[in-house]
């Protein structure tokens, strides 16, 4: 082999590994998605989404089944509009409640979806009524604070001490 084939050669690996890598980042970062689903659309009000992003993926019973399409405030109801692409080939009753779930102890947050019992389905444009908050750790943790100062407070003093 001459000196002009090896280095083409080389080339056309150095070009299919970069863009082999190209791939799993976009893969890996959520941000492209190269199969062609069919989505539907559905908005979900919730008073406080935490962390939650665009892309974030939507679950139910552990399996992906949409994505976070797009976040909005609402002004009228002061509340976060959250947009929901659901895959065509996963249907919902009408029913359905949609919670703001953490991955782990502070790991990424996403939409859980928990099936109801309606014999109606969900269709494009549709809204999740049943919805509930993210849980806001530094909250949770304040509200833990204020009880055990209000129980110190509170405790009756012991005459013999």
């Amino acid at each position: 082999m001459n000196r002009s084939t090896i280095d083409l050669w080389v080339g056309i690996f150095v070009a299919a590994g970069l863009g082999a890598l190209l791939f799993l980042a976009l893969k890996v970062g959520n941000l492209a998605s190269f199969a062609n689903n069919q989505t539907y659309q559905v908005n979900a009000k919730f008073a406080n989404i935490g962390g939650l992003k665009v892309r974030a993926p939507v679950k139910s019973a552990g399996v992906v089944v949409g994505r976070v399409s797009d976040i909005q405030f609402d002004n009228e109801s002061y509340e976060a509009l959250v947009k929901i692409n659901l895959d065509v080939n996963y249907q919902f009753p009408r029913d359905t409640t949609a919670k703001i779930l953490t991955s782990g102890i502070l790991g990424e947050q996403y939409v859980g979806l928990e099936a109801g019992g309606d014999g109606v389905m969900l269709k494009s444009g549709d809204r999740l009524r049943l919805t509930q908050s993210a849980v806001v750790l530094e909250n949770l943790i304040s509200q833990f604070l204020f009880n055990k100062a209000a129980e110190g407070k509170d405790a009756p003093k012991d005459p013999a001490k």
